[in-house]
């Protein structure tokens, strides 16, 4: 099935609808057409789907249909959702904050895991957003960023680890140009299955929107779709069934780094989006897998940490580098695999 989603940064007419154009693959069974959306589409209700077919924004093969319609191989479908009007009035919320820095132009945020970014589908409270909203006034933002004070990147919710936060224009600014240009120093470190089989290396590997399931982000060995995409990782420990790998980066595409540690064939540790929530090296011995379950209960999310974070300070021009520890749940599935290799 190809899924040809149009990037809101490429819209131009039509920014106020969602588009979407699905070929069903040859293979595909006769389900209805709201349920096989469903699957396909990422935060999107069965009843927006329902309404949308109601009002005539889903058509296959150019025509209007019903709900109860069957697709079958071979169908194009196409979808403009009308985008609802967002409340981009951010609710100040009382959450406490681990700031790690702070001046009169930027603070650096240690983000615990667990914790979405910025208010949206289905996340409208208890973001750092809605922190920094109590904690802070007057925030900048970023053009077409309405809502984000502040934010000049983002890392998952499931992904522990370092953001910094603009409080001046200025500050948005320049910390802004800098990203565009990806001289910005990140490193992340991760957890992974098994031990690539170089010491160190590049990931030079396009990755985008799967064409399967929009909510993934997949590699593009052949460069026929999606976006430049550069990890440098070194191992820092291996552990037999796993490794503590060290993953620099050059871009910051969303997902970058568990898209590509999935093609390299050694995916983040309990990173269930990309298949690291299974049993994926070791033995069949139920002494084994129970262990490995034991793991994935002390860290229920991907094992995958932004651990430093380095730029030219906007206003002193000085480079600053900022680092942290691994959180808690981290630290502890590191301590038991360490303990499992010694005596087993």
């Amino acid at each position: 099935m190809k899924n040809e989603d149009i990037d809101p940064e490429d819209r131009e007419d039509d920014e106020l609808f969602e588009h979407h154009r699905i070929v069903v693959d040859d293979g595909q069974s006769l389900v209805r057409i709201d349920k096989f959306l469903m699957d396909r589409l990422s935060n999107v209700t069965r009843t927006k789907i329902q309404n949308g077919i109601h009002d005539g924004f889903v058509k296959v093969n150019e025509k209007p249909i019903k709900p109860n319609h069957k697709i079958h191989p071979g169908d194009v479908i196409t979808v403009s959702f009308p985008e609802p009007p967002r409340d981009t009035d951010v609710k100040p919320e009382n959450i406490p904050l681990e700031i790690i820095f702070e001046d009169e132009h930027l603070l650096i945020v240690n983000k615990a895991a667990g914790m979405v970014v910025h208010p949206a589908f289905q996340n409208w409270t208890g973001t750092l957003v809605n922190a920094l909203a109590y904690h802070f006034q007057n925030l900048p933002e970023m053009p077409g960023n309405t809502g984000r004070p502040g934010l000049v990147h983002r890392i998952d919710k499931d992904t522990s680890g370092l953001l910094v936060i603009a409080k001046t224009e200025l500050a948005l600014t320049q910390l802004a140009k800098q990203f565009f240009d990806h001289t910005i120093e990140r490193t992340y470190w991760a957890l992974v299955w098994g031990e690539p089989s170089l010491a160190s290396g590049t990931i030079n590997i396009n990755v985008g929107r799967s064409l399967k399931d929009r909510r993934v982000t997949t590699a593009f060995p052949e460069g026929d779709h999606g976006r430049t995409a550069i990890t440098h990782y070194k191992i820092l420990r291996s552990l037999r069934y796993v490794s503590l790998v060290e993953c620099k980066l050059e871009t910051g595409r969303t997902h970058q780094i568990r898209a590509h540690m999935k093609y390299l064939g050694h995916p983040v540790f309990n990173d269930a989006m990309y298949g690291g929530d299974q049993v994926l090296k070791g033995t069949t011995f139920s002494k084994y897998r129970q262990f490995v379950e034991n793991c994935f209960k002390i860290i229920p999310r991907q094992a995958l940490h932004a651990k430093t974070l380095g730029f030219v300070h906007p206003a002193t021009k000085k480079f600053q580098h900022f680092d942290s520890e691994l959180p808690n749940d981290f630290k502890e599935v590191m301590e038991k695999w360490d303990h499992y290799v010694k005596y087993n």
